[in-house]
């Protein structure tokens, strides 16, 4: 039997430290984040001056504006200068102690831009002032709120905000004359509005408005001395009479009669005979008299 020898190596040993003998790797430090630069407060307060400064011009051009299409291109003016801020905050660079008011003052912007610019409305002949209408909507609170809060914190916001009216309720007397440029004649009509509302009276002839009367709701008014001849009637009804417009502004309602009323003066024996008519607005049994929504802009002036 062959003997078999086995040869044994030496393994290489390690030193206490742990050396192999060969190259260690250098250790991997990790940098220190930068620090996030702050804001200049001073630089801010300028960003919101420069930003606020053509909203607070637009809104100053508000309150000047006459009723009308003058107050109508001011509020449209001031809806879009106030999105335009909005904007402009959105990028602004802002403290931190300033961040969650910046916010809401660029959201509270933007709701009064959408405030001024539904207020504006068609601005029809039956038409709420946009004061009116921009006070019932309730925009201007948070701006207010939005600037006092960063105002506190030493960042002004210098905005003037423009004046707001409450709903009016302006009526004329019983009887009163809009407009009267023809009468003359005999005729007498008397109009009863058994209405709720009060009403305008307007009598025509051709395209020519001879006489406006204003008739309250409940009474009724007597127009004499009405010239012959063949008149179309019209009457508006509604609330807020605005004299300068010629119309009720609010739950108007436009129309005329179908027929005609035709006022007639003849002698005959022993004296004259005129025309008397009675008109009544309001739904009454036994009633003839039948009546058609007109266009706004077709009701005579």
């Amino acid at each position: 039997m062959s003997a078999v020898l086995a040869l044994a190596l030496p393994l290489a040993g390690c030193d206490s430290a742990g050396d192999s003998g060969g190259t260690s790797a250098p250790p991997v430090t990790t940098p220190a984040p930068s620090p996030t630069p702050t804001v200049d407060p001073a630089a801010y307060r300028r960003e919101l001056t420069t930003t606020l400064g053509p909203l607070d011009k637009a809104l100053r051009a508000v309150d000047k504006a006459r009723e009308g299409a003058a107050l109508s291109k001011a509020f449209g003016t001031a809806a879009a200068a106030a999105n335009t801020a909005a904007a402009s905050l959105d990028i602004a660079k802002t403290p931190e102690d300033a961040v969650s008011g910046n916010a809401a003052l660029a959201a509270s912007l933007r709701g009064l831009s959408q405030d001024l610019e539904d207020a504006r409305g068609d601005q029809g002949r039956c038409a709420t002032s946009p004061r009116v209408e921009l006070n019932a909507a309730g925009g201007l609170q948070p701006v207010r709120d939005a600037g006092a809060a960063l105002s506190e914190l030493g960042y002004p916001v210098r905005l003037k905000l423009p004046r707001t009216e409450k709903p009016k309720h302006r009526r004329l007397g019983n009887g009163s004359f809009v407009k009267d440029s023809g009468r003359g004649g005999l005729g007498q009509l008397t109009i009863r509005n058994g209405t709720s509302s009060d009403a305008v009276i307007s009598l025509t002839r051709g395209k020519r408005t001879v006489f406006t009367v204003y008739v309250r709701k409940d009474s009724k008014t007597t127009v004499r001395r009405v010239k012959d001849g063949s008149y179309t009637v019209y009457f508006t009804s509604g609330t807020d009479w605005n004299s300068s417009k010629k119309s009720f502004t609010r739950d108007c309602s436009f129309e005329k009669f179908d027929d005609k009323a035709d006022f007639r003066t003849v002698n005959v024996s022993g004296g004259t005979q005129y025309t008397v008519l009675t008109f009544s607005l309001a739904k009454t049994i036994g009633g003839n008299a039948t009546t058609t929504e007109v266009p706004a802009d077709e009701f005579p002036s």
